[in-house]
């Protein structure tokens, strides 16, 4: 533990550079293989940071599966008129 920071030092690394820095190039598999092993390790010895990690994927995961809602057929066919209309006077 750092006592100026209160963050846990495991294996060279801070947590703090463990989150900011590597994180979302680890899950991105954007690191140097020298870079994967270092977060890798600190994860290892750090439940903080695989806790953090592991709410992170989750949080990806649920965000990607999340879609638009389709807009209504009415809606569709309202905005549609209204383009058709705006070509034909010229105001677009």
């Amino acid at each position: 533990m750092n006592a100026q920071t209160g963050e846990s030092v495991v294996r060279g690394l801070i947590c703090k550079e463990v989150i900011v820095d590597y994180l979302t190039d680890y899950l991105d598999r954007n690191l140097s293989p020298r870079h994967v092993a270092d977060f890798e390790r600190h994860l290892e010895a750090c439940a903080p940071c695989r806790a953090y990690l592991n709410t992170y994927r989750q949080t990806r995961r649920l965000v990607a599966e999340v879609t638009r809602p389709a807009m209504p057929d009415e809606m569709r066919a309202i905005i549609h008129r209204y383009l058709l209309t705006q070509l034909a006077d010229g105001r677009m």
